[in-house]
């Protein structure tokens, strides 16, 4: 791909972001780390991923909604788990379906005005099918109340939301999917998967008309289709994690028809493409800058870049029928940061005030080409287009009103009924919350007595242990012969031996003092030596 700019009538396209008063100011952007765009946008309405505990949920904020929001703006709430992805009904622009970490799609109405004190949004209908979470959901370009959801169950199903109905479903990816793309009639969409494949399927039939490897990177890719042609682009990355950009030909996915190197960054490009001025424009998650191409003869030509020094988590576009001609604007996308949605106007500078038809080619129009049953048949139509020369023009709100079960969904009614409605899920709310209460403390009394009967088993338990052990060490010394009695015996015969000598040292001791008095006495007086002696 050609990296020289040659001429073009948008060769000199530029960003231009709006002031911090006309942005729209502090909002919990959720912190999910899916890879998904986290915002998306209408021509009256942007809704954004929300930051929620206790289920998931999301906001939609009208457009001249800007500045700070409010702490209390009203949420999207139903799902059980976190929000992943959004997108905005093509025919109808007060409906917005979403897909969630419940595994559930839910379909929603919008209304005209938020009332006061009003904190949440029901949904009026609810799509189960998918056995895990849903991951991306797509609204079909001409065939009305046609939605394709993605699941990490490795399956896109097709829903007809009217009746509340899954149509199809898509087997064939061997990881998670992450991202799709529709052609240009809706009769076909193009598939990145995480097994570093890409695939063309026929939506209708569940076939896989083309297959290829895709970028051999590990991390997150991206498709897109390039309008009428017979070609789609693609991001991702290299096996040396280098960021790349991909033309290919849908009938032959062997290999790329042109593929150029960008750069070494490691955020996922997210590629949007307008049809009109065929422009793809590329925004890298974590980047400031915006890339821009402009498509011709199999060449992309690099035409500019916005810079900004504020990284973007997010992005989208809004509808080409929205975008102000007065001002020649070409594209208008919406930046999403840590707590902020920027919007960003791309202009072609043109000195005439008067509606310069040769940059505003008939865009894709409001009005639904075919119904679901006709395209669901194996009917095919091109999208139906308008002129902007007339500039945008707001239609009337149309209430969605699906004839699916009861127990999946909840009918739009008008205003009287609505609020008793809304007054009746109250009150069985309240019902509801009393109850799991109870039962909440109920558990925790049972869990306080299951938790006292195990700590007295478990004291009987180590009384026992210890009366045994005690048992078998009464049982080992009474067995063994225990060698103090004879210690003690001969302790005895030695004090005893010590004493019997100790009694002959002291009778010796008094004979000899005896026999020393008598030898003293005769010393003393001497007797005579006969008996004649004695009588004189």
């Amino acid at each position: 791909m050609s990296r020289f700019v040659r001429s073009s009538k948008y060769r000199h396209v530029f960003g231009t972001a709006a002031k911090r008063d006309q942005c729209y100011d502090n909002l919990r952007v959720t912190n999910n780390a899916w890879d998904s765009n986290i915002v998306k946008a209408n021509p009256l309405f942007i809704s954004v991923n929300w930051n929620s505990s206790g289920g998931g949920a999301f906001v939609v904020i009208p457009h001249d909604t800007v500045g700070k929001l409010p702490d209390n703006y009203p949420l999207y709430r139903g799902h059980t788990a976190a929000v992943l992805d959004t997108d905005f009904h093509p025919f109808n622009d007060y409906v917005i379906a979403s897909g969630a970490e419940d595994s559930k799609v839910m379909i929603w109405n919008i209304p005209e005005k938020y009332e006061e004190e009003q904190e949440e949004i029901a949904p009026v209908l609810k799509l189960s099918g998918h056995g895990r979470k849903v991951g991306h959901v797509l609204f079909h370009p001409t065939a009305n109340n046609v939605l394709a959801s993605a699941s990490t169950d490795l399956t896109i199903k097709l829903w007809d939301i009217e009746k509340g109905q899954e149509r199809q479903e898509i087997t064939g990816h061997g990881e998670i999917i992450q991202s799709m793309a529709y052609n240009y009639n809706g009769s076909l969409m193009a598939t990145t998967c995480r097994d570093k494949k890409l695939r063309i399927f026929d939506l209708r039939s569940n076939k896989i008309i083309q297959e290829g490897a895709g970028h051999q990177g590990i991390k997150g890719s991206r498709v897109v289709w390039l309008g009428e042609n017979d070609r789609i682009c693609t991001t991702g990355f290299s096996r040396m994690s280098d960021r790349q950009l991909n033309l290919w030909d849908t009938s032959d996915l062997s290999k790329p028809i042109k593929s150029e190197f960008l750069d070494t960054s490691s955020g996922v490009l997210m590629p949007f493409y307008d049809l009109d001025t065929k422009m793809l424009y590329l925004a890298g998650k974590g980047d400031g800058n915006i890339r821009y191409y402009e498509y011709e003869n199999d060449e992309m030509f690099f035409l500019s870049s916005y810079q900004s020094p504020e990284p973007q988590r997010g992005m989208a576009f809004l509808p080409k029928r929205a975008v102000n001609v007065s001002e020649c604007e070409v594209v208008r996308a919406y930046k999403v940061t840590s707590s902020m949605v920027e919007p960003i106007s791309f202009k072609v500078p043109r000195k005439s005030d008067a509606f310069q038809s040769d940059i505003y080619p008939p865009a894709f129009g409001d009005e639904p080409s075919l119904t679901a049953d006709e395209w669901f048949s194996g009917k095919d139509a091109d999208p139906k287009t308008i002129s902007l020369e007339d500039g945008f023009q707001v239609k009337a709100k149309q209430e969605f009103v699906t004839s699916a079960p009861e127990e999946s969904s909840v009918s739009a009614e008008p205003s009287a009924v609505a609020s008793k409605s809304a007054a009746s899920r109250s009150m069985s709310s309240d019902e509801g919350i009393a109850k799991l209460r109870q039962e909440n403390d109920d558990l925790k009394s049972t869990i306080s007595e299951k938790d006292v009967k195990i700590r007295n088993l478990e004291l009987e338990l180590e009384k026992m242990r210890n009366a045994l052990a005690e048992a078998n060490l009464a049982k080992k010394v009474a067995s063994t012969p225990s060698p103090a009695p004879k210690e003690e015996e001969a302790t005895s015969d030695a004090a005893a031996g010590a004493a019997a000598a100790a009694a002959d040292e002291e009778k010796q001791e008094e004979g000899v003092v005896s026999s020393n008095s008598v030898s003293g006495n005769a010393e003393d007086v001497e007797l005579p030596h006969n008996s004649n002696s004695l009588t004189e």
